[in-house]
Parts: C-alpha cells; structure tokens; sequence
C-alpha cells in the first residue's frame, strides 16, 4: 500500500494518544508538523519527514570533515547547521596537542558518533568506539538526511543487500554522507543505486525495485562485456 504524502497542517488521526514523531496535538487532532510521508503503526502515527537537515542527536553515527585544528580540538564539518568538536581526549590513542595535524589534518574523512549534544547545540563527537576511524580512499556521496533510514533499511537490511550485491565496502552516516570503497566500476554502481533510492524513497516495495535495478544494471554490464569479447575475436 503506497503511503500518503502530508503537509504541515494536516490532520492525520482524531486520537490523540496515536501522537509520534513528526505530529502535534491541535485540539482533539493529530496534525503533521512535517512535509513527509505518513506512517500509520499499530501504537502510534508519525510522518517521516521528505526534506530537511541533518539535527545530530547523541549516539548517531555520522561521517564528518575536518576544517581547522585548534588547540586540544578538531572542528568537523557534519552537514549540519551545527559543527562538531572532537577533543584529543576522544582520538583512540594519546597524542599531544602539538602533533595534532599529523593524526587529523584539515580535509580528511572520519566515521566519528555524536558523543553528546547539549542545550545550546554544542556536539561533542568521539573516535574511541568500535568501528570509528579516519576514512581514506574511497568516495564520499551526499544524499538528503531525510533519505538515509531508506537506504539504511529496517534494522540494516538495505545497506547490507547493497555490500553483497555490489561488493562495495560502505560505511553510512546518519548526517547523510556515505562513504564508499572498491573498484571504480563497483563505485559507480553503488552511487547509482543510492541516487536510485534517494529519488524513490517515497516508494512502496524499495527492496524489490533496487534489486530489479541492480538486475538491469547487471545485464547491461553483461551486454558490454559480451559485445566487446566479440569485437576482440
């Protein structure tokens, strides 16, 4: 079932104990706060939002920039109207404050987690968790933050159904930055097939639509490599 797309205003349900996220209380109504797709669940109704930016939260996991060294602190870019602070205290290892741009220099790439944000939107982030590190080769690709539960999926199932179908190495950032890795032609295909997301995200039955794609783009692949086999004979 397609769902239905909402505007800030509408009336979504007239039980207000259904309020989720995305929702206000107006009288005896549940409204959407947001521009996005409603989202009817058996406890609650929430419209996930279609467009916006990235607000980090404590725990997100997102993929940041350095743009400047400063005594005992990296700024990072996180494609967020707020940028993030990572003290040396949060390098997983010690370092002096002296040697700081040979660990982190200004352009380089980090899987980095939100460590806390406080009332005044000041992000604290960390590298001393499991899987957090500095990002070299690959590419990075932007999507709308909106977009990235769609290409994460339902507990991690389309991203993991991209890395087996790809065979890209991937790391995802909920500030909607993602970083890929492997041969330029398995690169291609996965930012193809996370614009295809990106522009379908709205879509009912995603998973089966990205893996016709994937098929399609496959035998297109196939195609060339018979035709130029064929050339060389």
């Amino acid at each position: 079932m397609e769902r239905k797309i909402v505007i800030p205003g509408d009336v979504v349900s007239d039980n207000i104990k259904m309020s989720g996220s995305g929702t206000y209380v107006h009288g005896d109504e549940v409204r959407a706060s947001v521009y996005g797709l409603l989202n009817i669940g058996e406890r609650y109704i929430s419209v996930i939002p279609l467009a916006g930016k990235y607000i980090p939260h404590a725990s997100d996991r997102v993929i940041g920039i350095i743009t400047e060294v400063v005594y005992s602190n990296w700024i990072v870019d996180i494609n967020s109207p707020y940028e993030g602070l990572l003290h040396i205290s949060q390098y997983p290892r010690r370092i002096d404050a002296e040697n700081m741009s040979r660990y982190l220099k200004v352009g380089d790439s980090i899987l980095t987690m939100v460590a806390s944000v406080d009332a005044g939107m000041k992000v604290e982030l960390t590298l001393r968790e499991k899987e957090l590190r500095v990002l070299s080769n690959g590419r990075i690709v932007m999507i709308n933050p909106t977009k990235m539960p769609r290409v994460i999926g339902r507990n991690g199932s389309m991203i993991r159904l991209l890395k087996s179908e790809i065979g890209c190495n991937m790391f995802v950032g909920q500030n909607g930055r993602i970083w890929i890795n492997g041969s330029d032609d398995c690169v291609d295909l996965a930012i193809q097939t996370v614009r295809y997301i990106e522009d379908n995200a709205h879509t009912p039955g995603l998973t089966e639509r990205v893996q016709a794609f994937l098929k399609a783009k496959e035998k297109t692949r196939y195609g060339r490599v018979h035709e130029s086999r064929n050339d060389e004979e």
